[in-house]
C-alpha cells in the first residue's frame, strides 16, 4: 500500500489555508464531476480522488492526523511489516468542510459510481471504513454491509407525437426472480435521448438498503413530415408556381393535427423560412411554453398544362424575352 499525497491531488500544499484547500476542491470536483464527463472512467477515478484527498484535507483533525502520519510514514510501514497495531487508525466521519461546501458521504459515492469501496484502501485504514477484523471475518460477526441497488436502464422508442403528447409504457421487469409490470408515464415533451427516472425499480439493494432506480432512456424515432431541432419542428409545405409568384395563402399542418393558414407573400422563394410561432414541441414540465413551427416553401412545377395554361406560359416567355417552343408530336 502505498502512500497518497493528498496535497499534491489538489495542487496545494501544506502552508496552503483552509480557504485555499476548499477552492482547490471546488474548482477540481466541477471540473471532473461525472455529470459534466459521461462515460469518461479517467474523470470518475480522478473525481474520487479529489473527494478523498478533500475528506481528509478539508477536516482539521483529519489534517493534523494526515500530517502526522506523512512524517511518520516509514515508521509506520516498518511497524506494518511486523505485525504491530495501527497507530494512527480513527473513526469514520463523514462530511466536513463547512461552508456550503462538502464531500460526498460513502454512501452518495457508492451511488454515483456502483463502488463497494469507494475510497483508496490507504484512506480506509488510516481514517475508519476499512473492512472487518481478522476475527470478525473468521466468525462472521462483521456488521452486514448495506449497499444500495444497483441502477438499471431501459431504452424506449417514442413516435413524435408520443413526445408532443406524452404516453405510457407497460414494462415487465424481472426481479430476484419473480416478473412484474409497471406502468410508467412519458412526460410531454422528452427529446431524444432523455432519460426518464423510475424510483426504487432497479436492483434489490444488499443488507436491507433501498433498491436501486430504473432509467428509461427514449429514443424519438423520425417522422416522415417533421423534423426536430430542440423544442422547433420544421415543415416543408408545398404551394403552386403562381403562389409563390404572386402571393396567396397555404396550409400548414401542425403535429397535433390540425390546419393554419399561412400567408405567402408575392416572389416568395423555394426554400424559404416562415416561423408559426408557438407550434412546436411543449417544454418539458412546462406544455404550455411551446418551440416554433417553421414552414419551409416548396415549389411545385407542373406536370402536365393545359392548352390554356400553355398559352399562357408562352405568352409569359415572350414578355420576359425568352422564346417558347411547342414540342412536335413523335
Amino acid at each position: 500500500m502505498d502512500f497518497k499525497d493528498y496535497y499534491a491531488t489538489l495542487g496545494v500544499t501544506k502552508a496552503s489555508t483552509d480557504k485555499e484547500v476548499k477552492q482547490a476542491f471546488r474548482r477540481l470536483a466541477r471540473k471532473h464531476h461525472p455529470d459534466v464527463n459521461p462515460g469518461d472512467k479517467k474523470a470518475e477515478l480522478r473525481f474520487k480522488d479529489i473527494n478523498e484527498a478533500y475528506e481528509v484535507l478539508g477536516d482539521p483533525a483529519k489534517r493534523k492526523k494526515y500530517d502526522e502520519l506523512g512524517a511518520n510514514w516509514r515508521a509506520y510501514e516498518q511497524a506494518a511489516a511486523q505485525g504491530q497495531p495501527n497507530p494512527f487508525a480513527g473513526s469514520w466521519t463523514s462530511g466536513g468542510g463547512g461552508g456550503g461546501v462538502r464531500t460526498m458521504s460513502q454512501e452518495e459515492m457508492e451511488q454515483l459510481f456502483g463502488d463497494s469501496h469507494p475510497f483508496s484502501d490507504f484512506f480506509s485504514t488510516f481514517f475508519g471504513g476499512g473492512p472487518a477484523s481478522g476475527a470478525d471475518r473468521r466468525t462472521g460477526r462483521g456488521r452486514a454491509r448495506q449497499r444500495r441497488g444497483q441502477d438499471v436502464e431501459h431504452e424506449v422508442d417514442l413516435t413524435l407525437e408520443d413526445a408532443f403528447h406524452g404516453t405510457t409504457r407497460r414494462l415487465a421487469l424481472r426481479r430476484d426472480g419473480h416478473t412484474r409490470t409497471v406502468d410508467v408515464r412519458i412526460p410531454i415533451g422528452v427529446g431524444d435521448g432523455s432519460r426518464v427516472r423510475i424510483v426504487g425499480e432497479g436492483e434489490t439493494g444488499a443488507g436491507g438498503a433501498p433498491s436501486g432506480d430504473l432509467y428509461l432512456r427514449v429514443r424519438v424515432l423520425p417522422h416522415a413530415d417533421f423534423e426536430r431541432k430542440g423544442r422547433d419542428l420544421y415543415l416543408k409545405v408545398p404551394i403552386s408556381v403562381t403562389t409563390a409568384v404572386l402571393g396567396g395563402e397555404a396550409e400548414v399542418r401542425t403535429i397535433e393535427g390540425k390546419f393554419v393558414r399561412l400567408r405567402i407573400p408575392p416572389l416568395t422563394q423555394a426554400g424559404q423560412l416562415f416561423r408559426l410561432k408557438g407550434y412546436g414541441m411543449p417544454k418539458v414540465g412546462d406544455q404550455a411554453d411551446r418551440g416554433d413551427l417553421y414552414a419551409r416553401a416548396e415549389v411545385q412545377l407542373p406536370t402536365e398544362l393545359s392548352p390554356a395554361e400553355r398559352e399562357h406560359y408562352e405568352a409569359l416567355s415572350k414578355l420576359q424575352g425568352g422564346t417558347a417552343k411547342t414540342p412536335s408530336a413523335a
